[in-house]
């Protein structure tokens, strides 16, 4: 089937079988290997990416379902050559080892940030609050879905806790 894809800002029109997945396109199809390919099942987060502003695991996601969908993967987030607040806090905090896991936890942590500012509660998030306090528990329960088998998990929370003004 032949669609097209906006990766990044960039349109790409390409033929694809209708059961490749969006991971697969952007990877195999389109060269573009910021999303990691982990377990291929949905667990890890590895292959996170921004679908129309909402963080999806790209490798659960068929190609042909996203058509004209704006999809930003952690390449696409910098402004040109300045990189994203959560990337530079990335850096800045160490909060990456080997660094397979960081696009995915980049993308994440965007599109959760979104979601708090939404007023989207979490499992942990208080019923009775006004607002959604982003404290530890409520940042690694929202990034419960991106795993690091390098447990750089105390240097990732406050990355985004830097980023969120905490």
């Amino acid at each position: 089937m032949e669609i097209t894809l906006r990766v990044d800002g960039t349109r790409h029109r390409l033929v694809v079988d209708t059961r490749t997945t969006l991971l697969d396109a952007l990877r195999e199809r389109l060269g573009i290997t910021s999303a990691k390919k982990g377990c291929d099942h949905g667990q890890c987060g590895a292959c996170t990416v921004l679908l129309d502003g909402r963080r999806a695991n790209s490798c659960l996601a068929l190609a042909v379902a996203h058509q004209d969908a704006e999809i930003v993967t952690a390449a696409g987030l910098a402004a040109g050559e300045e990189p994203h607040p959560l990337q530079r806090a990335f850096i800045a905090h160490d909060a990456f080892q080997c660094g397979y896991c960081t696009p995915g936890q980049i993308c994440s942590a965007v599109g959760m940030l979104e979601e708090v500012r939404a007023g989207w509660p979490s499992a942990v998030s208080d019923p009775d609050a006004d607002e959604v306090v982003l404290d530890e528990a409520e940042i690694a329960e929202r990034m419960s879905g991106n795993l690091c088998r390098c447990a750089a998990y105390v240097n990732i929370v406050p990355a985004i806790a830097e980023v969120a003004g905490r």
